[in-house]
This record gives structure tokens, C-alpha cells and sequence, in this order.
């Protein structure tokens, strides 16, 4: 049976995931403290692992109830989130460690969160898209292809690449509990799902591999034209007004529906 197998946020744009039983939709549509906080530049831009690799060498934990983030490796430090005060200190202690340039701050958003598509929802793939990602390399687990692709919910029950039926032309959606998941648009990859979560160390011919493996196992039934290329996995997603401020749970059954 078809079923939400896992959901995960990341509160720190950029860092550790924090795995959660159930999520509210958010107002923006997004999962509640997904992307909470996000360290942003001069310039307001926001700044991950696409700009520095040392995020991977951080071991990251937050505490939603208490707004308590922790530091557990290279260095022990503890900032709480919830005050002008405690985000400074963080944002200066990351882009020490990050080895960043120039003044930063920590930034926090609750109703959207710093998504990279502020349109959009949830991202969403099969444990099996997964266990076969992680089959094209040599010595990757599936979660070290969890880690590296960072969706949001998790589908199981299902074969590989399920999430790729919701895009394109005359495609369904999908409900889980009281929420309906409409696809917008398959996840064209950067440079992060390449490197070693743990290190950072790049993963020697990454993308020529991910693209002939995705060529040659791009199902059937997909719509072939609501792809622009090969380097993509994973559906980004969106959830109707009428369905936002509603739970998502581990468990909840899912059904396709039109």
C-alpha cells in the first residue's frame, strides 16, 4: 500500500534534516520549519551549500519546541534561534566556520520558509527512486542518496521513480490524510548531490553517470516532455490554499487521485 514512509524538514537552509511523524502545511504552502532559517549575504541572497562545501563537515541539530540549535561536530556551541541576539551569534559563528566573506545574518521565516522555489511546496520522492539511486554508485547507501537529494516527503510502497507520473500534460495528483500534493516541476540537481555528505568530497563522474542511469531507466509511463533534461530527480511540489494549515503524517495513506 502506498504510504508516507517518512517526512523530513530541514530547519537551518543548508544543514542537518530533522525527521518528524507528522507536519503541518504552512500558510505558504511549505511544511512547518522547513527552511526556517537561512543565512543570508549583504545582499539578502541566501547562502547553502551550492556556495560553500563546509557545510558538510557541520553536525547539526535543532529543537522545534525549544528554538535550540546545536553544534555537535567540528565544535560544541548551542544558540537559541528565537531572539535577534541568539541568531546573530549563530550567524557570526557559521560564516566563521563556513570560511565566508563579509557580514552575515541568520534570517527566520515561519510562514514560507527560504525555499528555493517560493511558489512551490514540498518535495517528494519514492524510497525505491532512492535505493535505485543509490545502486548507480558504487559504495552509496540509500540514505547517503536520502542525504544527498533532501526531499521532503518520502512515498513507500511504491516502484522507483513513481513521483515522475505527476508531471506533464493531463497528470494527477496525490492525497495524503487531508492534503492534496499537485506536481509542478521535476528537481534539476546542483552541484550538492554529488559530494559526500559527510566530507564534502566530490563523488568522481557524479553527473555523467546520474544522466546515463536516468536515461536509461526513465519510465514508460512518465511524460517525457515535462523533463528539460536528465540531471533532475525528485518532484517539486505544490499544496492548494484549501489544504494549507492541515497535517501530513508518517503513515497516511496515499491515493492518486485526478
Amino acid at each position: 500500500m502506498a504510504h508516507i514512509d517518512r517526512l523530513t524538514v530541514y530547519p537551518v537552509k543548508g544543514l542537518d534534516r530533522l525527521d518528524v511523524e507528522q507536519s503541518r502545511v504552512r500558510s505558504g504552502g511549505t511544511l512547518e520549519h522547513d527552511r526556517e532559517f537561512a543565512l543570508l549575504d549583504g545582499d539578502g541572497q541566501r547562502v547553502n551549500a551550492k556556495q560553500s562545501d563546509r557545510f558538510h563537515a557541520l553536525e547539526t541539530t535543532y529543537d522545534p519546541e525549544t528554538t535550540t540549535f546545536r553544534v555537535t561536530s567540528p565544535d560544541r556551541r548551542e544558540f537559541a534561534l528565537d531572539s535577534e541576539s541568539g541568531r546573530a551569534e549563530a550567524a557570526a559563528w557559521l560564516t566563521d566556520a563556513l570560511g565566508l566573506e563579509g557580514d552575515r545574518r541568520l534570517d527566520r521565516n515561519t510562514d514560507l520558509g527560504h525555499v528555493d522555489r517560493q511558489s512551490m511546496g514540498p518535495s517528494v520522492i519514492s524510497t525505491a527512486t532512492l535505493e535505485a539511486v543509490a545502486g548507480w554508485f558504487d559504495g552509496m547507501t540509500v540514505d547517503s542518496a536520502r542525504r544527498r537529494l533532501r526531499a521532503n516527503i518520502e512515498v513507500g510502497g511504491v516502484p522507483a521513480f513513481w513521483e515522475d507520473r505527476f508531471l506533464g500534460a493531463d497528470a494527477p495528483a496525490f492525497r495524503a490524510g487531508d492534503v492534496r500534493i499537485e506536481g509542478v516541476t521535476p528537481c534539476g540537481r546542483c552541484v550538492v548531490p554529488s559530494r559526500d555528505p559527510d566530507t564534502g568530497e566530490p563523488t568522481p563522474e557524479f553527473r555523467e553517470r546520474f544522466i546515463t542511469k536516468r536515461r536509461e531507466t526513465f519510465p514508460e509511463w512518465a511524460d517525457r516532455d515535462a523533463f528539460d533534461h536528465f540531471f533532475s530527480l525528485m518532484l517539486i511540489a505544490r499544496v492548494p490554499e484549501a489544504d494549507r494549515e492541515q497535517t501530513i503524517a508518517v503513515g497516511d495513506e496515499v491515493e492518486i487521485v485526478e
